[in-house]
C-alpha cells in the first residue's frame, strides 16, 4: 500500500496504524480518508492481520478530527454527500478484526469516528476528550450518536452540548467507561501492543465472530441478536476449535484488572 498520511506495519498478526500528521494534530484530510479506504480493505482481506492498533504520532493529540483548513472533498449535490465515517470507521467497512485505540493528548470531534467503533480504548493520563462542533455553530450529530452507544446518554449529551468549554479528563473517561485503562504516556504504546498480541494469539475465527456478533447486536432486538449470535457460533466454532492447539492453552493463568 502507498499511504500518504498514516504509517502501517504488521508484526505477529498485529497491524499497527499510526496517524502521521502531527503538524496538524493528526486531523484527517481527504488524503487520510483515501488512505483509510484502502487500509480497511487491506485489513479485512489479509489473514496475516488479526488485530489492529491505532495510535497518533506526536505529543499533542491523538487526533482533533477533520482538518478545517484543508477540508475534505464533498459532492456539490447535498443529497450525494457522504459521511466521512464511511471511510474512517472499521465496522462500517465490515472489518471484524478487533481495534485497539491508544489515545494520548487531545481526542476531539471526528476522532470519535475511530473511538466509537474501537473494541478497546486505553489512554495516557494526559488525554482529554471533547467535541467542539456546537462552539463553532455546527450541529453535533454523527460523533455523539455513535458515542451514545458507548457511554451513558447523559455523558454523551454533556460532551456534545458543552463543546469547547469542557474537556473530559482521562480519569473521568475511565469512570464513564469510555476507556478501560489509563497509563503514563511512556507506557501507552507498549501496553496497546501487549493487549493486541494477547488477542492475536487466540483463534482468529473465534475472535472475529465474537466482535461481529456483539457489534451487530446493537442494531437488533435482543431476541434477534441472540438468534444471530447462535448462528455465528454454529458457523465459527468448528473453525475456531480447529485453530486451537490444546497444549498451548494456559490452565491456570489469570490477569487481574
Amino acid at each position: 500500500m502507498h499511504l500518504k498520511t498514516v504509517l502501517y506495519e504488521i508484526s505477529d498478526y498485529v497491524a499497527t496504524v499510526t496517524l502521521n500528521r502531527p503538524e496538524a494534530m493528526n486531523s484527517f484530510n481527504q488524503d487520510m480518508l483515501d488512505d483509510f479506504g484502502v487500509l480497511w480493505e487491506a485489513v479485512k482481506t489479509d489473514d496475516d492481520v488479526r488485530v489492529v492498533v491505532l495510535r497518533g504520532e506526536g505529543e499533542r493529540a491523538f487526533s482533533t478530527g477533520m482538518d478545517v483548513r484543508q477540508g475534505i472533498d464533498r459532492h456539490p449535490n447535498v443529497w450525494s454527500q457522504t459521511d466521512p465515517g464511511e471511510r474512517l470507521s472499521p465496522k462500517l467497512n465490515q472489518v471484524w478484526k478487533p481495534l485497539v485505540c491508544a489515545v494520548q493528548g487531545m481526542a476531539a470531534g471526528g476522532a470519535f469516528y475511530w473511538l466509537n467503533e474501537a473494541d478497546l480504548i486505553i489512554c495516557s493520563d494526559d488525554a482529554t476528550f471533547f467535541d467542539p462542533h456546537v462552539s463553532y455553530g455546527r450541529t453535533a450529530a454523527l460523533e455523539p450518536i455513535g458515542l451514545a452507544r458507548r457511554i451513558p446518554l447523559g455523558e454523551a449529551l454533556r460532551i456534545a452540548l458543552l463543546g469547547l468549554d469542557e474537556r473530559v479528563s482521562a480519569e473521568r473517561a475511565l469512570q464513564i467507561g469510555l476507556v478501560s485503562e489509563v497509563l503514563p504516556r511512556e507506557q501507552l504504546w507498549e501496553r496497546a501492543d501487549e493487549i493486541a498480541r494477547i488477542i492475536a494469539a487466540k483463534p482468529a475465527a473465534a475472535i472475529q465472530g465474537t466482535v461481529r456478533a456483539i457489534w451487530e447486536s446493537l442494531d437488533s432486538t435482543r431476541t434477534q441478536a441472540l438468534r444471530t449470535g447462535l448462528s455465528y457460533t454454529q458457523l465459527g466454532n468448528p473453525i475456531g476449535k480447529a485453530e486451537v492447539d490444546p497444549d498451548t492453552v494456559p490452565k491456570r493463568k489469570w490477569r487481574l484488572r
